[in-house]
């Protein structure tokens, strides 16, 4: 067997060294010395390879560790590259359609430890109360340490309806334990209302397919049944892990009348790519304000920042996740794909995403407002025999519970009370501008 591996090995090192340009012959030693030290490489790994196979404690397969070889090659270059096999590959195909199993949850790993990205909206996890910048350090029991970042999303998906516990180191808490009942997840990516009758309020969850699609709907239905009346449009992208490029920048494009957008960078000059925005901005010079988070990554940073960097809009809230990296991904026949980083997002300004991540304009810290009610304030309908109204209908009813609703949403949600207020002042100064 050793034989065999070594002759594959030579092989493949032929190919590997042989597949790059002649360098100047100043510098043939130092590629010789470069060769015999790949050839030598191989070599090892194959008297490796052998031995655990031979010598393991338990009976392994050459195609368990031939996978893990390449995982471990990958994943030691940083967070986000990793081998997938065929599953795993389906699974993240299934993911950027807006449907998978499991737990809804976007993690990477830090410190041999699962870090949560962000829970996705509606989701087990995001019901179960897990949030942005989480440990879990056990999936049922089995510390996580030794994990590779593909075992441990393999053991959080399961039958749908079965149960899975998860221990979870939290900041300044100690560990804690949550049993979380797997189901089907399905993202819907973009959700749209009305607030305050004249504010368009556009949740944007994942960056999935057909994304750019619904909030272009979502705006002209706004303008649509608003008319007139709307005074600006709020984006939210909090918690919202990321997703495909080219919907990152469609959704920003349509905001945007000209200028880059954002442009990818890897370690070859030539090979950079800038993408730019088409003619034409849907909301027409309306403002906008976008929320992010400590959970707002990748996709949702490239939009903020766009946006940003343009002044086509204010970004208020925390500073955003920091992922500034290109994955790309590579089928490998019927062996699945392997995820590698291959450039860096840049802003039009220039700047890097990379765990910096998109500092807001206004910092906003969510909290929690609670109105103090004076025991002396009474109402007419208060007091004793007083008359009743004779013209209630039941759309005056349907209004003030709307109204109530609303009300109570923006005291549990400060950070989007905030942006409320901030929209609906940016578009009166526009209207006063207009009107000058």
């Amino acid at each position: 067997m050793l034989k065999k591996i070594s002759l594959i090995s030579a092989v493949f090192a032929f190919t590997l060294v042989h597949s790059f340009p002649l360098m100047a012959a100043s510098k043939a030693d130092s590629k010789a010395s470069e060769e015999t030290d790949t050839y030598d490489l191989l070599n090892l790994f194959g008297e490796v390879m052998e031995r655990a196979k031979n010598s393991y404690v338990e009976e392994v397969s050459d195609k368990q560790l031939i996978e893990s070889a390449i995982n471990g090659m990958l994943t030691s270059l940083d967070p986000h590259s990793s081998y997938m096999d065929g599953k795993d590959f389906k699974y993240m195909s299934e993911q950027t359609k807006g449907k998978f199993g499991g737990l809804g949850i976007e993690v990477t790993m830090e410190s041999g430890v699962v870090k949560i990205i962000s829970p996705m909206d509606d989701t087990p996890a995001f019901k179960a109360g897990l949030k942005p910048g989480d440990y879990i350090v056990s999936i049922d029991d089995q510390p996580v340490v030794g994990m590779t970042l593909n075992d441990a999303v393999d053991k959080m998906r399961g039958k749908i309806g079965s149960k899975i516990k998860l221990t979870i180191r939290r900041f300044n808490q100690k560990p804690f334990d949550v049993t979380i009942v797997r189901e089907e997840i399905k993202i819907r990516s973009v959700k749209n209302s009305i607030k305050g009758g004249d504010v368009a309020y556009i949740r944007i969850t994942s960056f999935s397919e057909d994304v750019d699609k619904n909030v272009a709907k979502a705006v002209k239905k706004a303008k649509s049944s608003l008319k007139d009346k709307l005074k600006g449009i709020i984006l939210d992208v909090r918690n919202n892990p990321g997703g495909l490029l080219d919907q990152a920048i469609n959704v920003s494009d349509l905001f945007l009348d000209k200028g880059e957008i954002v442009s990818t960078r890897s370690r070859n000059e030539e090979d950079t790519v800038k993408y730019t925005a088409k003619p034409g901005d849907i909301a027409e010079g309306l403002p906008i304000v976008v929320i992010v988070n400590d959970g707002s990554a990748s996709a949702s940073e490239i939009v903020a920042g766009a946006l940003q960097d343009h002044k086509r809009a204010v970004i208020l809230g925390e500073k955003t996740f920091g992922k500034g990296s290109v994955q790309t991904v590579i089928p490998l026949d019927k062996y699945g794909a392997m995820r590698l980083t291959t450039a860096r997002y840049y802003t039009p300004s220039g700047r890097s995403i990379q765990v910096k991540g998109i500092v807001p304009d206004i910092l906003v810290k969510p909290a929690k407002v609670e109105e103090i009610e004076s025991p002396f304030e009474l109402s007419e309908g208060e007091y004793n025999n007083a008359l009743k109204n004779d013209s209630e209908d039941k759309q005056d009813a349907e209004k003030l519970a709307a109204a109530k609703a609303e009300k109570e949403e923006l005291d549990n949600d400060y950070q989007l009370a905030r942006a409320l207020d901030l929209v609906r002042a940016l578009g009166l100064y526009k209207q006063g501008l207009d009107q000058n």
